[in-house]
């Protein structure tokens, strides 16, 4: 007993002068090795002088319920294309269309331009669910086409499209634009390639929105028209998950939706995450429609790759962190810490995309990466456990 109380007092001596000699110690000095606060290098991409594209192609658009195709009508026209003729079926979206693009021919029927074949690609932001329909047609007329996401809005109209594709050989595009058209994802795939962290293993991807019902059509509210949270915006991560992990199979773990907060239309989805995986990466996506109004943007979207070597962040919207606008990039690896602010990178999907009509390449995004994205979104929107809200 003499000697356990012997020992007890040496050890609480010997911990309280530990403690004195400790209090004696610069507090900076602790884990300076591993808390280092130096700033990142700061990059600013500059605009780069490009040349007029080589290839031309005339195109026209059938379905203006969405205004992504703003978006996608401008990526044609800057990559060579010639916008021919619109048809819709909204007189108050073809004002405002024609307004914008003012030489355009309206046209009568969605027939005049599947007919019309001077027409060499069809554009559509028609309501989701009559995309496929459309771009069936449009196929079978012998021409290409390019969706707004969702392209496709069942697992059967997936099915026929991809049957109409390999039987007529023409190019089905669906523009996910949290890629296509953000120029700090284009920057993240240049640098991913270029190997800056590595072997990608893993992908976040965080798509917020903010809801505004009094600005949706009554569609927006109806998965069967629209598809479903997973189905739509979640292709946008899936198409990133397959892109940054260089997946060229992949499939989904779990997924599961909730309406949480809209219970006036009470088979809307305001909520989805789901998981997928390929042999040698997962991912994680989660879909909301809950950005606040104090937010000054529309979602804090934001994407995190995981490399063996170090990791990259996107703040594609807005950085609350307090730089100004949008298009923000992190780069962390084994040499360094940097911050690339993307404003100025070129995105190239509509110039490849026109080329890709005129050579019959796949540079703008191969047939087989297009069908997968969607296959994928469809499969989580199928399979969801239905959370309650």
């Amino acid at each position: 007993m003499e000697l356990n109380r012997r020992n007890f007092l040496t050890k609480g001596l010997s911990s309280a002068a530990g403690i004195a000699a400790t209090s004696m110690v610069p507090f900076h000095m602790f884990g300076h090795d591993l808390h280092s606060s130096t700033q990142p290098e700061e990059i600013i991409i500059k605009p780069q002088k490009r040349s007029k594209p080589k290839d031309a192609i005339r195109f026209s658009v059938i379905g203006l319920n969405h205004g992504h195709i703003y978006g996608m009508v401008n990526s044609l026209l800057e990559g060579g294309g010639t916008l021919v003729a619109v048809y819709a079926k909204e007189p108050e979206l073809l004002q405002r269309f024609t307004k914008q693009y003012p030489n355009v021919k309206i046209a009568k029927s969605e027939k005049e331009i599947i007919e019309d074949n001077t027409i060499q690609l069809v554009a559509s932001a028609a309501i989701p669910v009559e995309r496929a329909p459309i771009g069936v047609r449009v196929m079978q007329s012998g021409k290409d086409y390019m969706a707004d996401k969702p392209g496709i809005v069942t697992l059967e109209q997936f099915k026929e499209v991809q049957k109409v594709q390999k039987e007529t050989e023409r190019i089905y595009s669906i523009k996910y634009s949290e890629r296509l058209g953000n120029p700090a994802s284009v920057m993240a795939g240049k640098l991913v390639q270029e190997g800056a962290i590595g072997k990608v293993v893993q992908l976040i991807g965080l798509g917020p929105h903010r809801m505004r019902p009094e600005s949706r059509a009554e569609w927006f509210f109806e998965p069967n028209k629209a598809g479903g949270i997973l189905c739509d915006i979640g292709s946008h991560q899936c198409d990133q998950f397959l892109y940054y992990t260089n997946s060229k199979q992949a499939e989904v773990s779990f997924a599961q939706t909730g309406n949480f907060n809209i219970p006036e239309y009470p088979n809307y989805q305001d909520f989805g995450d789901m998981s997928v995986r390929s042999g040698h990466a997962t991912g994680y996506i989660r879909i909301d429609w809950f950005t606040p109004k104090g937010l000054s943007t529309w979602g804090d979207g934001r994407t995190f790759i995981l490399g063996t070597e170090g990791y990259i962040e996107m703040r594609k919207y807005i950085d609350i962190a307090g730089r100004p606008g949008g298009n923000h990039l992190f780069l962390v690896n084994q040499k360094e810490t940097k911050y690339y602010d993307c404003s100025n990178v070129h995105m190239p999907y509509g110039e490849q995309l026109v080329s890709d009509v005129v050579n019959r390449t796949e540079t703008a995004m191969t047939q087989a990466h297009c069908f997968l994205a969607t296959e994928l979104a469809l499969t989580a929107q199928k399979m969801a456990f239905k959370l309650n809200g």
